[in-house]
């Protein structure tokens, strides 16, 4: 287990020789302590990316080298899957099996990045016709700089990967900053890049507490682009501060993505989506549809089956056979939750959970919890809780759930399930959100682009728009020096 910040292909330890505790959920106790790092070392990372970029062989190497280190990267984290995911359980809470595949998927966010890597051998440069005679153009992509990127607790490795790995991919150098709360997975990077061969300060590893290192980093000039997922508030700071120096912003934000059921879908299949879609990973997921909108004629009947099968679910240390819910992230994740399901007992109708599970107190542990009938203006149907508590309404228009769906400040996803997949398809093109899902909730794929409207957040990840989120656009025009120009020379 690496606890220390990761600097110039070393781990060190903070300047200021300060640790953090890290807690397992599943109980509250401490068990590691981590390096706290803080604008000094913030200075010392930025220091190394800068001086990897500008006069290092990363960003000179061809794209098929880049790959070459990218693929080992991601033949590592696969070898390791297993030990990676059980210290993700034990840093975040979440059931084994969900981490194996997070962790797979990490793996293979690095080895999808690998090949778009090659790729720029053969596409980084574009010819440009000119009316003109005389001239030639090229419009050449060349990485944006050194990017610092700031990553939340939902999902610690896998949303690494998904900057660091575009980035390198690009030829940019790094400045990773993991959540307090879950930065151990992530800072498993260091080793795996310097066994892969990524050269010292490609990739920086500082570990932090938001004000002590995550501003040093939006602030520092050194860097030339943000990459940002986290909520809105913190997401508003980053993109202030950005201007100042005008450096390129990607943001994925928060969410209170609705899930569109209507009636002529079989319950059976909506209940799976449904639960699927708020309570895995606990509901701590950006993209949740944790808003349901039910056709009229099947509401009661699917509410009532819907919180049958909430009070099966097992909830448990993520390591247990048939666990799944784990703990939510942290004491205070804990009470934020708690405290949002008691404003919703005011709010609307609770129809299953609103708790503690019984024997389970001694973790960070939340029932899955249904609310029902909630005026459209309620706080527990507008804003994110982030956590294992959903929100049904009735509908009883096309027209009305299309409404009710896009009246939020929020944009990132929006799910619709029908039998009639004209009007799946149709409702879903007048969702105003970033990523639509039909007869299905939440599937997240590398090829695909991710990313909100909205208060949701600006940019895309993943798929070739994540690569694009760290290139810059270069022209270069020649001109025929065998052609007097003639303006002063005849």
């Amino acid at each position: 287990m690496k606890n220390q910040l990761f600097i110039d292909g070393t781990y060190c330890d903070a300047a200021s020789g300060e640790v953090f505790d890290v807690i397992d959920p599943s109980d509250r106790q401490v068990f590691a302590q981590v390096a706290r790092g803080g604008a000094d070392d913030i200075d010392r990372a930025v220091g190394a990316a800068r001086r990897a970029f500008d006069t290092g062989p990363w960003p000179r190497m061809s794209g098929s080298e880049r790959g070459a280190v990218l693929r080992r990267m991601g033949d590592t984290i696969a070898a390791r899957r297993d030990d990676l995911a059980r210290l993700e359980v034990q840093d975040n809470g979440k059931p084994l099996p969900e981490a194996n595949w997070d962790i797979d998927d990490t793996a293979g966010v690095f080895h999808f990045y690998a090949d778009l890597a090659a790729r720029l051998d053969n596409s980084a440069e574009q010819d440009i016709p000119l009316a003109m005679e005389g001239f030639t153009s090229k419009a050449v992509k060349e990485p944006v700089g050194v990017a610092g990127a700031i990553i939340p607790w939902n999902f610690p490795m896998l949303m690494a990967s998904w900057k660091v790995a575009p980035a390198l991919a690009a030829g940019c150098t790094v400045v990773l900053k993991p959540s307090e709360l879950t930065p151990l997975t992530a800072l498993e990077l260091g080793e795996i890049a310097n066994e892969a061969g990524l050269p010292p300060g490609a990739l920086n590893i500082v570990p932090g507490f938001g004000p002590e290192a995550g501003q040093p980093l939006t602030e520092h000039p050194g860097v030339d682009k943000l990459a940002f997922t986290g909520s809105v508030p913190t997401g508003s700071q980053i993109m202030a501060t950005a201007a100042r120096d005008i450096k390129t912003v990607s943001l994925e934000l928060g969410g209170k993505s609705p899930l569109v059921v209507f009636a002529d879908t079989p319950i059976d299949e909506a209940v799976e989506w449904i639960m699927f879609g708020i309570f895995w990973n606990q509901g701590e997921v950006c993209s949740a549809t944790s808003r349901v909108l039910i056709e009229e004629p099947i509401y009661e009947p699917l509410l009532a089956r819907l919180a049958e099968e909430a009070r099966k679910i097992r909830i448990g240390h993520g390591l247990d056979d048939g666990v799944l819910l784990g703990p939510l992230v942290s004491p205070s994740q804990h009470e934020k939750v708690l405290a949002a399901i008691e404003r919703g007992k005011t709010e609307g109708r609770l129809v299953s959970g609103g708790g503690v599970p019984e024997g389970l107190e001694h973790g960070c542990y939340v029932q899955p919890t249904i609310f029902a009938d909630m005026a459209e203006d309620a706080w527990i149907w507008r804003e994110e809780i982030f956590g294992p508590v959903v929100c049904v309404k009735p509908f009883t228009t096309e027209d009305e759930a299309i409404r009710m769906a896009n009246d939020s400040r929020f944009g990132l996803a929006a799910a619709v399930m029908s039998a009639d997949l004209d009007r799946a398809e149709r409702v879903a093109r007048a969702f105003r959100a970033g990523i639509v899902w039909i007869n299905c909730s939440q599937p997240t794929f590398t090829e695909a682009p991710w990313g909100g409207t909205k208060q949701s957040g600006i940019g895309r990840e993943l798929g070739e728009w994540g690569l694009n989120n760290y290139l810059e656009i270069k022209q270069i025009t020649a001109y025929d020096r065998s052609r007097p120009w003639g303006w002063y020379l005849k």
